[in-house]
């Protein structure tokens, strides 16, 4: 018995061995055929590729072909047409001579027309010389004696004299570029006039001829004549007293009354008496007394 089951014993251990290495070959097998299977369809693909390839080669080689057929054709034709070409390129030739030959005749006619332009020139200088020569001759010769007189008597139409409107000593000087101190408004400030010192209904008289432009009670500088003069000159007088003794839009003379001093100027109120006189020239304010004679 026990001999028996020995037998059996070792009949199963051959069959689990067995099984095991029929299994190891089944999967040694699939995998085998597997690789065969992958390895198959790889060289199946690049089979395809290398025919695809094989075609596209061959269309290009067919293409190249044709196209070298076309132009050995069209070279046959240009060969062919040898005589045309030839006779284009002399023309081509006989318009670059004509063109040459237009330049120049061109570059000549401008050549011409600067000589032309030239002598008409040194023409007109020679005749505006001729001119001139002939202006000298018939002017007359006028006596250096009357030119001067002549100057003077213009000199002196235009200019115009200003005498004093009041005697009497300046008190506060002309200050239009630099600043002076006011003892009635206690700031420094600048002065266009000057002011004359005059006691209270001492007569005033018109700088020169003229005619009154305006009459006004200013708020700065009191009672004010303002009189036209030739060339753009004004004179101003302020701080007057009174003006009775003219209107506007009259005519004065030289040294004519045109009023009296006085103290009505609010910004010169702690002064004494005075005349405050301003002189102007085209709206610009001048020094008086380089004017005054």
């Amino acid at each position: 018995m026990k001999r028996g089951k020995r037998f059996f014993e070792n009949d199963k251990l051959l069959i689990y061995v067995g099984t095991a290495i029929f299994f190891i070959l089944a999967v040694v097998l699939g995998i085998i055929m597997y690789m065969t299977t992958k390895t198959g369809f790889k060289m199946e693909n690049e089979t395809n590729q290398i025919n695809q390839e094989q075609q596209i080669g061959n269309e290009t080689e067919s293409v190249n072909t044709d196209i070298g057929k076309t132009v050995e054709e069209q070279t046959s034709n240009t060969n062919s047409n040898g005589t045309d070409d030839v006779e284009t390129d002399n023309t081509g030739k006989l318009d670059t001579e004509e063109n040459k030959e237009t330049t120049n005749m061109e570059k000549e006619e401008v050549m011409q027309n600067n000589e032309d332009e030239t002598t008409k020139v040194n023409e007109d200088i020679e005749n505006n010389e001729e001119t001139e020569a002939k202006n000298e001759v018939d002017e007359p010769d006028v006596p250096s004696n009357e030119n001067q007189d002549v100057n003077q008597t213009t000199e002196t139409k235009n200019e115009v004299n200003f005498v004093k409107p009041v005697d009497g000593e300046i008190i506060c000087d002309f200050a239009k570029d630099n600043l002076i101190y006011s003892e009635t408004l206690k700031e420094w400030i600048t002065h266009t006039a000057i002011d004359i010192k005059a006691d209270k209904t001492s007569v005033i008289k018109s700088a020169a001829d003229g005619v009154v432009k305006s009459i006004v009670n200013d708020p700065r500088y009191g009672l004010t004549v303002v009189i036209s003069h030739d060339d753009g000159y004004e004179t101003v007088y302020s701080n007057l007293l009174t003006a009775e003794f003219v209107v506007e839009g009259e005519e004065v003379t030289q040294g004519q009354t045109i009023g009296t001093a006085g103290n009505t100027a609010s910004f010169e109120s702690n002064m004494e008496s005075h005349l405050h006189f301003e002189l102007i020239k085209d709206g610009e304010y001048l020094d008086p007394k380089i004017y005054l004679k």
